[in-house]
């Protein structure tokens, strides 16, 4: 615990990018089999435009359950949303740079059945190591958000016992990696 989060995105941005070659298919394969019971009718499962050395669930949409039901998070005018997404939907840079749904609404948290957050670690506690923007954890302290459940995605050999916390990281529910989907608790 004496190594800061600065320390820590170091550290781990290595080891995920050292195993996430072996981790991809068998994490794409481990959404495809879990996720679609998350997402209820009516719902989107929120994915995220992946980044160098993030793993990719785009392939999420040719699932029949999925099809047509996927969302991406947009950064825009200081505060994190969703708009829907699918292959043919024309994107754009976010207010940070990274690809987002040029078009549509923002979808409320009750569109939403299941948000996948990209993590360079997690704890076993369910908090996360991201790249220290904070955008997932202001989303997640509104309520409303709250009560969507959400997970880590990342290589297991990227969770540990715990990471440091700052009085505003908000815990994941569980977290997605090759190996499978664990929960905090029941959802």
């Amino acid at each position: 615990m004496a190594a800061t989060k600065a320390q820590l995105r170091h550290t781990f941005r290595q080891r995920r990018a050292a195993l996430l070659a072996a981790a991809q298919g068998p994490l794409l394969e481990q959404a495809r089999r879990r996720l679609p019971q998350h997402v209820g009718p009516g719902q989107r499962l929120g994915i995220y435009w992946p980044l160098a050395g993030e793993a990719d669930l785009r392939g999420l949409e040719a699932e029949p359950g999925l099809r047509g039901r996927l969302a991406l998070p947009r950064v825009s005018q200081g505060a994190l949303g969703y708009r829907p997404w699918g292959p043919e939907s024309p994107l754009k840079p976010d207010d940070t740079g990274i690809s987002a749904p040029a078009d549509g609404p923002d979808l409320e948290p009750e569109q939403l059945g299941l948000l996948l957050v990209p993590a360079l670690a997690s704890d076993l506690q369910g908090f996360r190591l991201g790249y220290g923007g904070g955008w997932f954890d202001r989303l997640r302290s509104a309520a409303p958000w709250r009560a969507v459940p959400a997970v880590a995605v990342l290589p297991q050999g990227c969770l540990v016992e715990q990471l440091p916390r700052d009085p505003w990281d908000v815990p994941l529910d569980g977290w997605l990696h090759e190996g499978g989907l664990d929960w905090l608790r029941a959802v």
